[in-house]
C-alpha cells in the first residue's frame, strides 16, 4: 500500500487486513524495542506476568514451558523461544524450575515484573500520541465489529 496522502473516501476503500498486519507489526517492534532498551524481552515479561499470582496466575502453582506456551499461544510470536528466555529468567534469580520442571516465580522476579510493568505506560504513551481516547476507542469497537462479522469473536 502507497503510503502517500489519500482521501478518505480512498482510504475507506483500503483493505482493512493490510493495515491491521502493518500496525501489528509496527507496534510488536516498537513495544519490543523499548523493552530492549529496559535491560528485557517481551516474552520474559510475559513469563513473569503468567507466573504471578499476584498478576495473571491464579494460584502461583508454577507452569513448565508446555503449560506457557498454551496459556500464551495468542500473543507470543513464532520465533519466541520461551525454554531459552526461561532459562534467562533462571540465571538471574527470578525464576526458579522445580523437580517436576514447572517454573515459580521468585520474590526477585515479583519485584522485576512490577518494575518491568512500570515501563508500560510510557510504552503506551508514546504510542497513543496524537491520538483522543474517543478516536482510540471508536477504532476498537470498529476493529471488534470487523471481527464479529467475519465470524470471529473479540477477546
Amino acid at each position: 500500500m502507497p503510503t502517500q496522502q489519500v482521501s478518505d473516501h480512498e482510504l475507506a476503500a483500503q483493505p482493512a487486513a493490510y493495515w491491521t498486519g502493518v500496525a501489528y507489526e509496527a507496534l510488536v517492534a516498537f513495544t519490543r524495542a523499548r523493552q530492549a532498551e529496559q535491560g528485557y524481552t517481551h516474552p520474559q515479561f510475559w513469563l513473569l506476568r503468567n507466573l504471578s499470582k499476584n498478576d495473571i496466575s491464579l494460584d502461583g502453582r508454577g507452569m513448565t514451558i508446555r503449560e506457557l506456551q498454551d496459556a500464551m499461544s495468542s500473543y507470543i510470536r513464532p520465533e519466541d523461544d520461551l525454554a531459552a528466555e526461561a532459562e534467562v529468567l533462571v540465571e538471574r534469580g527470578w525464576l526458579t524450575r522445580d523437580a517436576e520442571d514447572r517454573l515459580r516465580i521468585t520474590e526477585a522476579g515479583e519485584w522485576a515484573r512490577v518494575d518491568l510493568g512500570r515501563h508500560a505506560p510510557a510504552i503506551r504513551a508514546r504510542i497513543h500520541e496524537g491520538i483522543d481516547d474517543a478516536d482510540y476507542v471508536t477504532a476498537l469497537k470498529v476493529l471488534q465489529q470487523m471481527i464479529r462479522n467475519t465470524g470471529g469473536t473479540p477477546a
